[in-house]
Protein backbone atom coordinates (compact mmCIF):
# COMPACT_ATOMS: atom_id res chain seq x y z
CA UNK A 1 0.00 0.00 0.00
CA UNK A 2 1.16 3.54 -0.77
CA UNK A 3 0.18 5.76 2.16
CA UNK A 4 -1.12 9.33 1.94
CA UNK A 5 2.21 10.57 3.31
CA UNK A 6 3.93 8.95 0.33
CA UNK A 7 1.47 10.30 -2.22
CA UNK A 8 1.89 13.82 -0.85
CA UNK A 9 4.83 14.46 1.47
CA UNK A 10 3.55 17.98 2.17
CA UNK A 11 0.16 16.84 3.54
CA UNK A 12 0.00 17.95 7.19
CA UNK A 13 -3.52 16.90 8.23
CA UNK A 14 -5.77 13.96 7.36
CA UNK A 15 -9.22 12.74 8.42
CA UNK A 16 -9.37 8.94 8.35
CA UNK A 17 -10.99 5.95 10.06
CA UNK A 18 -9.80 3.51 12.73
CA UNK A 19 -9.55 -0.04 11.37
CA UNK A 20 -8.04 -1.71 14.42
CA UNK A 21 -7.22 -0.82 18.05
CA UNK A 22 -5.44 -3.46 20.14
CA UNK A 23 -3.57 -3.51 23.44
CA UNK A 24 0.17 -3.90 22.98
CA UNK A 25 3.57 -3.45 24.54
CA UNK A 26 5.17 -0.40 22.98
CA UNK A 27 8.97 -0.54 22.46
CA UNK A 28 10.55 2.74 23.60
CA UNK A 29 13.95 4.14 24.49
CA UNK A 30 14.08 6.03 27.79
CA UNK A 31 17.38 7.67 28.84
CA UNK A 32 19.21 5.42 26.40
CA UNK A 33 17.61 2.23 27.75
CA UNK A 34 15.19 0.07 25.77
CA UNK A 35 11.94 -0.71 27.54
CA UNK A 36 8.35 -1.81 26.89
CA UNK A 37 5.42 0.32 27.99
CA UNK A 38 1.72 -0.49 27.96
CA UNK A 39 -0.20 1.02 25.08
CA UNK A 40 -2.20 0.35 21.93
CA UNK A 41 -1.56 -0.46 18.29
CA UNK A 42 -3.79 1.67 16.07
CA UNK A 43 -4.27 0.91 12.37
CA UNK A 44 -6.04 3.46 10.15
CA UNK A 45 -7.48 3.27 6.65
CA UNK A 46 -4.70 5.66 5.62
CA UNK A 47 -2.11 7.84 7.29
CA UNK A 48 0.09 10.90 6.83
CA UNK A 49 2.52 9.62 9.49
CA UNK A 50 5.39 7.84 7.77
CA UNK A 51 6.41 4.50 9.32
CA UNK A 52 10.13 4.01 9.61
CA UNK A 53 11.76 2.54 6.50
CA UNK A 54 14.43 3.07 3.88
CA UNK A 55 16.78 4.45 6.53
CA UNK A 56 14.27 7.16 7.49
CA UNK A 57 12.88 7.32 11.07
CA UNK A 58 9.15 7.42 11.73
CA UNK A 59 7.07 10.59 11.83
CA UNK A 60 5.56 11.99 14.99
CA UNK A 61 2.21 13.72 15.40
CA UNK A 62 -1.19 13.25 17.03
CA UNK A 63 -4.42 11.33 16.46
CA UNK A 64 -7.38 13.29 17.84
CA UNK A 65 -4.90 15.22 19.96
CA UNK A 66 -3.29 12.09 21.44
CA UNK A 67 0.47 11.81 20.99
CA UNK A 68 1.77 9.15 18.61
CA UNK A 69 4.86 7.54 20.13
CA UNK A 70 6.04 5.51 17.16
CA UNK A 71 4.92 4.33 13.72
CA UNK A 72 6.14 1.11 12.10
CA UNK A 73 5.25 -0.77 8.94
CA UNK A 74 3.84 -4.29 9.15
CA UNK A 75 3.38 -5.64 5.66
CA UNK A 76 1.00 -3.23 3.90
CA UNK A 77 -0.14 -1.57 7.15
CA UNK A 78 1.18 1.37 9.17
CA UNK A 79 0.97 0.59 12.89
CA UNK A 80 0.65 3.63 15.17
CA UNK A 81 1.67 3.20 18.82
CA UNK A 82 -0.22 5.33 21.37
CA UNK A 83 -0.98 5.17 25.08
CA UNK A 84 -4.71 5.50 24.37
CA UNK A 85 -7.26 3.31 22.49
CA UNK A 86 -9.80 4.31 19.87
CA UNK A 87 -13.06 2.74 18.75
CA UNK A 88 -12.99 0.69 15.54
CA UNK A 89 -14.84 2.65 12.86
CA UNK A 90 -14.21 5.95 14.66
CA UNK A 91 -13.40 8.95 12.47
CA UNK A 92 -10.15 10.59 13.62
CA UNK A 93 -8.01 13.59 12.70
CA UNK A 94 -4.30 12.96 12.20
CA UNK A 95 -1.91 15.92 12.57
CA UNK A 96 1.73 15.78 11.49
CA UNK A 97 4.80 17.13 13.31
CA UNK A 98 5.84 19.15 10.27
CA UNK A 99 9.23 20.32 11.53
CA UNK A 100 10.37 16.73 12.01
CA UNK A 101 8.96 15.67 8.63
CA UNK A 102 10.63 18.55 6.76
CA UNK A 103 13.97 17.73 8.39
CA UNK A 104 13.68 14.07 7.41
CA UNK A 105 12.69 14.98 3.85
CA UNK A 106 15.68 17.29 3.48
CA UNK A 107 18.14 14.71 4.82
CA UNK A 108 16.65 11.82 2.81
CA UNK A 109 16.46 13.71 -0.51
CA UNK A 110 19.92 15.09 0.24
CA UNK A 111 21.21 11.54 0.62
CA UNK A 112 19.74 10.58 -2.75
CA UNK A 113 21.42 13.57 -4.39
CA UNK A 114 24.84 12.92 -2.80
CA UNK A 115 24.60 9.22 -3.69
CA UNK A 116 23.83 10.04 -7.32
CA UNK A 117 26.63 12.60 -7.68
CA UNK A 118 29.33 10.43 -6.07
CA UNK A 119 28.29 7.38 -8.12
CA UNK A 120 28.33 9.44 -11.32
CA UNK A 121 31.62 11.23 -10.63
CA UNK A 122 33.70 8.54 -8.91
CA UNK A 123 31.82 5.24 -9.28
CA UNK A 124 31.50 4.79 -5.51
CA UNK A 125 28.22 3.08 -4.59
CA UNK A 126 26.31 3.84 -1.39
CA UNK A 127 25.95 0.59 0.59
CA UNK A 128 23.90 2.10 3.43
CA UNK A 129 23.02 5.38 5.10
CA UNK A 130 21.94 6.68 8.49
CA UNK A 131 19.64 9.60 9.29
CA UNK A 132 20.88 10.77 12.68
CA UNK A 133 19.32 13.31 15.03
CA UNK A 134 22.06 15.86 14.31
CA UNK A 135 24.29 14.52 11.53
CA UNK A 136 23.61 11.89 8.85
CA UNK A 137 26.04 9.79 6.86
CA UNK A 138 26.43 7.66 3.74
CA UNK A 139 28.55 4.52 3.83
CA UNK A 140 30.46 4.34 0.53
CA UNK A 141 31.98 1.27 -1.10
CA UNK A 142 35.50 2.66 -1.14
CA UNK A 143 38.35 2.49 1.39
CA UNK A 144 39.14 6.18 0.90
CA UNK A 145 38.01 9.43 -0.67
CA UNK A 146 40.23 12.48 -1.10
CA UNK A 147 39.60 15.96 0.25
CA UNK A 148 39.45 17.26 -3.32
CA UNK A 149 36.82 14.65 -4.26
CA UNK A 150 34.65 15.62 -1.26
CA UNK A 151 34.98 19.31 -2.11
CA UNK A 152 34.05 18.69 -5.73
CA UNK A 153 31.06 16.53 -4.76
CA UNK A 154 29.82 19.28 -2.43
CA UNK A 155 30.19 21.83 -5.20
CA UNK A 156 28.18 19.68 -7.61
CA UNK A 157 25.31 18.83 -5.25
CA UNK A 158 24.82 22.51 -4.42
CA UNK A 159 24.95 23.35 -8.11
CA UNK A 160 22.04 20.94 -8.70
CA UNK A 161 20.17 22.54 -5.79
CA UNK A 162 20.58 25.99 -7.38
CA UNK A 163 19.28 24.58 -10.66
CA UNK A 164 16.08 23.70 -8.79
CA UNK A 165 15.69 20.31 -10.41
CA UNK A 166 12.29 18.67 -9.90
CA UNK A 167 11.99 15.57 -7.71
CA UNK A 168 9.16 13.25 -8.69
CA UNK A 169 7.85 9.97 -7.33
CA UNK A 170 6.68 7.36 -9.84
CA UNK A 171 4.72 4.29 -8.74
CA UNK A 172 4.94 0.94 -10.52
CA UNK A 173 3.59 -2.57 -10.26
CA UNK A 174 6.26 -4.90 -8.89
CA UNK A 175 6.70 -6.63 -12.29
CA UNK A 176 7.08 -3.43 -14.34
CA UNK A 177 10.29 -3.52 -16.46
CA UNK A 178 10.89 0.18 -15.66
CA UNK A 179 12.05 -0.93 -12.21
CA UNK A 180 15.16 -2.47 -13.75
CA UNK A 181 16.36 1.05 -14.58
CA UNK A 182 16.17 2.19 -10.95
CA UNK A 183 18.96 2.17 -8.38
CA UNK A 184 18.11 -0.13 -5.47
CA UNK A 185 19.60 -1.93 -2.49
CA UNK A 186 16.67 -4.37 -2.55
CA UNK A 187 13.09 -4.32 -1.24
CA UNK A 188 12.20 -5.49 2.29
CA UNK A 189 11.27 -9.17 2.55
CA UNK A 190 7.72 -8.33 3.67
CA UNK A 191 7.10 -5.70 0.96
CA UNK A 192 3.76 -6.04 -0.80
CA UNK A 193 2.04 -3.93 -3.45
CA UNK A 194 3.25 -1.04 -5.54
CA UNK A 195 6.89 0.07 -5.78
CA UNK A 196 7.90 3.72 -5.58
CA UNK A 197 10.80 5.18 -7.54
CA UNK A 198 12.13 8.63 -6.66
CA UNK A 199 13.39 10.54 -9.70
CA UNK A 200 15.74 13.53 -9.64
CA UNK A 201 15.34 15.03 -13.10
CA UNK A 202 18.23 14.17 -15.38
CA UNK A 203 20.23 12.63 -12.57
CA UNK A 204 18.84 9.45 -11.07
CA UNK A 205 16.03 6.99 -10.32
CA UNK A 206 16.06 5.27 -6.94
CA UNK A 207 13.57 2.82 -5.39
CA UNK A 208 12.50 4.31 -2.08
CA UNK A 209 9.58 4.26 0.34
CA UNK A 210 10.50 7.50 2.11
CA UNK A 211 9.14 11.04 1.99
CA UNK A 212 10.97 13.55 -0.20
CA UNK A 213 11.06 17.18 -1.29
CA UNK A 214 9.39 18.00 -4.60
CA UNK A 215 12.25 20.17 -5.84
CA UNK A 216 15.96 20.23 -5.01
CA UNK A 217 15.70 23.94 -4.21
CA UNK A 218 13.82 22.93 -1.03
CA UNK A 219 17.08 21.40 0.23
CA UNK A 220 18.51 24.95 0.40
CA UNK A 221 22.10 23.71 0.82
CA UNK A 222 24.17 20.60 1.60
CA UNK A 223 27.40 20.55 3.59
CA UNK A 224 29.67 17.49 3.50
CA UNK A 225 31.22 17.77 6.94
CA UNK A 226 33.86 15.05 7.32
CA UNK A 227 34.91 11.49 6.51
CA UNK A 228 35.24 8.61 8.98
CA UNK A 229 36.21 4.96 8.75
CA UNK A 230 33.29 2.62 8.08
CA UNK A 231 33.13 -1.14 7.85
CA UNK A 232 36.07 -2.97 6.30
CA UNK A 233 36.88 -1.41 2.94
CA UNK A 234 34.30 1.38 3.35
CA UNK A 235 34.11 4.97 4.58
CA UNK A 236 31.39 7.11 6.14
CA UNK A 237 30.70 10.52 4.61
CA UNK A 238 28.88 12.76 7.10
CA UNK A 239 26.58 15.49 5.84
CA UNK A 240 24.04 18.17 6.77
CA UNK A 241 21.15 19.26 4.55
CA UNK A 242 18.59 22.06 4.62
CA UNK A 243 17.75 23.65 7.95
CA UNK A 244 20.48 21.65 9.67
CA UNK A 245 23.11 23.71 7.81
CA UNK A 246 21.51 26.93 9.06
CA UNK A 247 21.14 25.55 12.59
CA UNK A 248 24.78 24.50 12.66
CA UNK A 249 25.81 27.94 11.40
CA UNK A 250 23.80 29.58 14.18
CA UNK A 251 25.49 27.27 16.69
CA UNK A 252 28.93 28.20 15.35
CA UNK A 253 28.14 31.94 15.46
CA UNK A 254 26.88 31.73 19.05
CA UNK A 255 30.02 29.84 20.05
CA UNK A 256 32.24 32.35 18.24
CA UNK A 257 30.50 35.24 20.01
CA UNK A 258 31.00 33.55 23.39
CA UNK A 259 34.67 32.89 22.66
CA UNK A 260 35.18 36.44 21.41
CA UNK A 261 33.79 37.70 24.69
CA UNK A 262 36.06 35.38 26.72
CA UNK A 263 39.20 35.99 24.66
CA UNK A 264 38.50 39.67 24.09
CA UNK A 265 39.28 39.41 20.39
CA UNK A 266 37.67 38.71 17.03
CA UNK A 267 36.94 35.24 15.67
CA UNK A 268 39.85 35.18 13.23
CA UNK A 269 42.23 35.35 16.22
CA UNK A 270 40.68 32.50 18.24
CA UNK A 271 43.06 29.76 17.08
CA UNK A 272 46.15 31.90 17.63
CA UNK A 273 44.99 33.01 21.08
CA UNK A 274 44.02 29.48 22.09
CA UNK A 275 47.44 28.16 21.09
CA UNK A 276 49.03 30.93 23.16
CA UNK A 277 46.89 30.01 26.18
CA UNK A 278 47.75 26.31 25.76
CA UNK A 279 51.48 27.07 25.65
CA UNK A 280 51.18 29.26 28.76
CA UNK A 281 49.24 26.51 30.50
CA UNK A 282 51.91 23.91 29.68
CA UNK A 283 54.59 26.16 31.16
CA UNK A 284 52.46 26.81 34.26
CA UNK A 285 51.77 23.10 34.77
CA UNK A 286 55.47 22.30 34.42
CA UNK A 287 56.38 25.01 36.93
CA UNK A 288 53.72 23.75 39.34
CA UNK A 289 55.06 20.20 39.08
CA UNK A 290 58.58 21.44 39.85
CA UNK A 291 57.32 23.37 42.87
CA UNK A 292 55.31 20.38 44.12
CA UNK A 293 58.36 18.12 43.80
CA UNK A 294 60.30 20.61 45.91
CA UNK A 295 57.46 20.70 48.44
CA UNK A 296 57.44 16.89 48.58
CA UNK A 297 61.17 16.82 49.24
CA UNK A 298 60.81 19.51 51.95
CA UNK A 299 57.99 17.59 53.65
CA UNK A 300 60.07 14.39 53.53
CA UNK A 301 63.11 16.18 54.94
CA UNK A 302 60.96 17.67 57.68
CA UNK A 303 59.79 14.16 58.65
CA UNK A 304 63.35 12.87 58.62
CA UNK A 305 64.34 15.52 61.15
CA UNK A 306 61.35 14.90 63.42
CA UNK A 307 62.30 13.22 66.70
CA UNK A 308 60.67 11.12 67.91
CA UNK A 309 59.03 10.11 64.63
CA UNK A 310 55.25 9.54 64.55
CA UNK A 311 53.75 6.07 64.10
CA UNK A 312 51.92 7.35 61.02
CA UNK A 313 51.59 10.45 58.85
CA UNK A 314 48.69 11.48 56.61
CA UNK A 315 49.46 14.05 53.92
CA UNK A 316 46.91 15.33 51.39
CA UNK A 317 47.58 17.71 48.48
CA UNK A 318 44.61 18.39 46.19
CA UNK A 319 46.71 20.11 43.51
CA UNK A 320 49.32 17.34 43.30
CA UNK A 321 49.60 14.10 41.33
CA UNK A 322 51.48 10.82 41.61
CA UNK A 323 54.75 12.60 40.86
CA UNK A 324 54.41 14.32 44.25
CA UNK A 325 53.96 10.98 46.03
CA UNK A 326 56.88 9.34 44.24
CA UNK A 327 59.16 12.32 45.02
CA UNK A 328 58.21 12.08 48.70
CA UNK A 329 58.91 8.33 48.86
CA UNK A 330 62.27 8.71 47.13
CA UNK A 331 63.34 11.10 49.92
CA UNK A 332 61.78 9.15 52.80
CA UNK A 333 61.82 5.37 52.57
CA UNK A 334 61.62 4.46 56.26
CA UNK A 335 59.14 1.65 56.97
CA UNK A 336 58.98 2.53 60.66
CA UNK A 337 56.52 5.32 59.81
CA UNK A 338 53.29 4.37 58.03
CA UNK A 339 52.70 7.03 55.39
CA UNK A 340 49.34 7.77 53.75
CA UNK A 341 49.85 10.14 50.84
CA UNK A 342 46.72 11.35 49.01
CA UNK A 343 46.52 13.54 45.89
CA UNK A 344 43.77 14.84 43.58
CA UNK A 345 40.18 15.87 44.16
CA UNK A 346 36.93 13.97 44.69
CA UNK A 347 35.87 11.75 43.00
CA UNK A 348 39.29 11.12 41.39
CA UNK A 349 41.63 10.64 44.33
CA UNK A 350 44.81 8.56 44.35
CA UNK A 351 46.57 7.28 47.43
CA UNK A 352 49.69 5.37 48.40
CA UNK A 353 50.09 3.68 51.76
CA UNK A 354 53.73 2.93 52.68
CA UNK A 355 55.36 1.42 55.75
CA UNK A 356 55.50 -1.76 57.78
CA UNK A 357 54.22 -4.56 55.48
CA UNK A 358 51.92 -6.03 58.15
CA UNK A 359 50.27 -2.69 58.95
CA UNK A 360 50.03 -1.82 55.25
CA UNK A 361 48.29 -5.14 54.49
CA UNK A 362 45.85 -4.51 57.35
CA UNK A 363 45.06 -0.83 56.74
CA UNK A 364 45.01 -0.70 52.90
CA UNK A 365 41.77 -2.64 52.26
CA UNK A 366 40.01 -0.78 55.10
CA UNK A 367 40.89 2.54 53.50
CA UNK A 368 39.36 1.37 50.20
CA UNK A 369 36.14 0.36 51.96
CA UNK A 370 35.78 3.74 53.69
CA UNK A 371 36.96 5.92 50.80
CA UNK A 372 35.07 4.07 48.06
CA UNK A 373 37.66 2.55 45.77
CA UNK A 374 39.86 -0.33 44.76
CA UNK A 375 43.54 -0.95 45.29
CA UNK A 376 46.35 -3.45 45.42
CA UNK A 377 49.49 -3.89 47.46
CA UNK A 378 52.69 -5.81 47.80
CA UNK A 379 55.10 -5.71 50.70
CA UNK A 380 55.49 -2.21 52.11
CA UNK A 381 53.37 -0.42 49.51
CA UNK A 382 49.61 -0.27 48.82
CA UNK A 383 48.17 1.86 46.01
CA UNK A 384 44.52 2.73 45.29
CA UNK A 385 42.10 4.95 43.40
CA UNK A 386 39.28 6.20 45.61
CA UNK A 387 36.36 8.63 45.31
CA UNK A 388 35.75 10.02 48.83
CA UNK A 389 38.02 12.02 51.10
CA UNK A 390 36.87 10.91 54.58
CA UNK A 391 39.69 12.12 56.82
CA UNK A 392 37.87 11.57 60.12
CA UNK A 393 37.15 7.92 59.31
CA UNK A 394 40.70 7.47 57.98
CA UNK A 395 42.19 8.76 61.25
CA UNK A 396 39.97 6.34 63.18
CA UNK A 397 41.27 3.40 61.12
CA UNK A 398 44.84 4.28 62.04
CA UNK A 399 43.96 4.60 65.72
CA UNK A 400 42.26 1.20 65.75
CA UNK A 401 45.12 -0.60 63.96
Amino acid sequence: MVFACQNDSFLKELTTTVVSSKEAKIPCVNDGKKELIDGFEIILTDTILFPEGGGQPWDLGTINGKEVIKVTRRGAEAVHFLKYPFEVGQSVSVLLDWNRRLDHMQQHSGQHLITAVIAEEYGYATSSWWLGEEVSYLELDTPSISTDQVANAEKLVNQYIREARPVKVNVYESNNPELKKARTRGLPDDHVGLVRVVNIEGLENNMCCGTHVSNLSQLQMIKLTNVEKGKKGKIKLNFLAGNRVRNKMEEFLEREAALSNLLQNKGSMHVQLTEKIQNSLKISVKNLQNVLREVACMEAEKLKNTNPKPHHLILYRSEADMDFINSFLREFNDESVVLLLIVGEEPNLQLVLHGNPNRVACVGPKLCDVMGGKGFGKGSKFQAKVSKLKMTEVEQIFKET
